[in-house]
């Protein structure tokens, strides 16, 4: 195994080695400062964070405003103060090192989240001469140079190809290229969250990452930047011997590695142990790349009784008119009361037996079809979206937008789900088989690695000695 040589960044030293910024509490300061004190880059989630009370008690995020604005307001406040609250302590775990120059923080930032700009700025303000810099994807961050430039820190954009940072290059991060960090490709098929997969890629046809990479490094080039600049190498990187070829490689340049699911399973991670023991017993093939997100992005997240029942909700779906037209001849008459839908034979049949086995209540979607559920899960689909708290900028869920007129125009879909619910919950100890659980595609490995065996459950330092033996 090549040895890592430690890269340098705005006077700042570190290890080439990054903890991936887990968003809603998954990544605190806890495993963030010792990430850092390893002489790597740690990554506190500013993705509504925790805060604690004066005995160190979590602050459960209660939203007591009667709109939309106002809960979007509360979450914004929330958000600012937690993110603050983990930025300072992860300093002080990793004080020591920083303070000498060594290992670094950054804040990651989801752009899509709502209200990203608001709480970005609000953090930075705060934490001045903590943080090294942000991590931020989801989106399309063409302000995020400006941001970080203004606060003298470094950013580093999340993309999933060379043409996305061509576009946010040439539109803006030229502008500020003294305080590019590291450009950091997160691969779109083998990533934990949400993926940058465009509309021109096959979600069932993943490419191998290395050319992807080898043209990102073009178009940096082609841009003026030197091959100093790193490249952060995101999703499925779990054994660095099996990425041997890309240390030192001139094809390349400098490169990074980022960790996100493996740092999971350590002592210093937050997520409760029930999530944990969860992780050690998944096989291959146990991820799934979906679309039920509501910020309408694919995702990978374990294919767990939550993400089954979302695809279960989907496949009991039929298209209607509300004029008897073409094949649509047959009026439906389970699960709408007394409004008129026409629809085929076939999908009448169809109806009646998801009717009969329960799944009684039909709910519109914006795509003109019916999805059917239970009673129950109708009442909390509407509760879910009636509580929206505006978590994100546009939300296809609620049909909420964090700007305007607040409303995306478009019909709430009952086919997705409240992910700012789902994420608290998990992340605060509840079944993680009720709710969205994200893991890269690598996490197989937690089963298999003898690291892990008997149980064993590293703290963050010695997770990071064993991955520069290169297991």
């Amino acid at each position: 195994m090549k040895a890592l040589n430690a890269m340098s960044v705005g006077g700042r030293t570190f290890l080439p080695l990054v903890e991936g910024g887990k968003g809603v509490a998954a990544t605190n300061h806890a495993s963030a400062g010792a990430w850092a004190r390893t002489g790597g880059i740690g990554t506190v989630s500013a993705v509504n964070a925790d805060s604690y009370d004066a005995d160190g008690h979590v602050i459960p995020q209660i939203y007591t405003a009667r709109t939309r604005e106002g809960r979007h307001e509360e979450l914004v406040a929330y958000a600012i103060r937690g993110a603050v609250e983990q930025v300072r302590r992860a300093f002080d775990v990793a004080s020591d090192e920083l303070r000498a120059g060594r290992g670094a923080l950054n804040i990651n930032v989801l752009w899509e989240m709502g209200g990203a700009q608001r709480v970005l700025e609000g953090v930075l303000e705060q934490t001045r001469g903590l943080l090294h810099g942000v991590t931020c994807g989801a989106g399309m961050p063409y302000k995020l140079s400006e941001i970080a430039a203004r606060h003298g820190v470094h950013y580093y954009p999340i993309i999933s190809s060379g043409r996305a940072f061509r576009a946010l290059w040439k539109r803006a991060y030229s502008k500020a290229a003294e305080w590019l960090g590291a450009v950091v490709y997160e691969d779109p098929w083998l990533a934990g969250g949400h993926n940058g997969l465009s509309n021109a890629e096959d979600p069932k046809q993943p490419q191998d990452p290395y050319p992807r990479v080898k043209e990102l490094r073009a178009v940096m080039r082609e841009g003026g930047l030197p091959d100093n600049v790193p490249i952060v190498m995101a999703g499925g990187v779990w054994y660095l011997r099996e990425w041997e070829n890309w240390i030192d490689n001139p094809d390349l340049g400098a490169v990074m590695f980022q960790f996100g699911t493996r740092p999971l399973l350590t002592r210093e991670s937050p997520i409760p142990d029930i999530w944990k023991a969860k992780l050690t017993g998944l096989d291959e093939g146990d991820i799934l790349l979906h679309k039920f997100s509501p910020t309408g992005f694919y995702s990978s997240a374990v294919r767990n009784p939550f993400l089954r029942s979302l695809e279960g909700r989907s496949e009991r779906q039929i298209a209607f008119s509300t004029e008897a037209a073409g094949d649509h001849q047959f009026t439906l008459d389970v699960g709408v009361g007394r409004k008129t839908y026409y629809v085929t034979r076939d999908d009448l049949n169809r109806a009646r037996e998801w009717n009969g086995a329960g799944f009684d209540t039909a709910l519109k979607t914006p795509d003109n079809t019916l999805v059917f559920v239970t009673a129950a899960d109708a009442k909390i689909i509407r509760k879910d979206q009636a509580d929206c708290m505006g978590c994100l900028s546009h939300c296809a869920f609620s049909a909420w937008k964090d700007h305007g007129s607040f409303s995306t125009g478009y019909l709430a879909d009952p086919r997705s789900f409240c992910i700012q619910k789902t994420l608290q919950n998990i992340a605060h100890g509840a079944d993680p088989d009720g709710e969205l659980m994200f893991a890269g595609h690598s996490a197989h490995h937690f089963k298999t690695d003898p690291f892990y065996s008997n149980g064993f459950v590293p703290t963050v330092k010695q997770l990071v000695d064993r991955i520069q033996t290169g297991d």
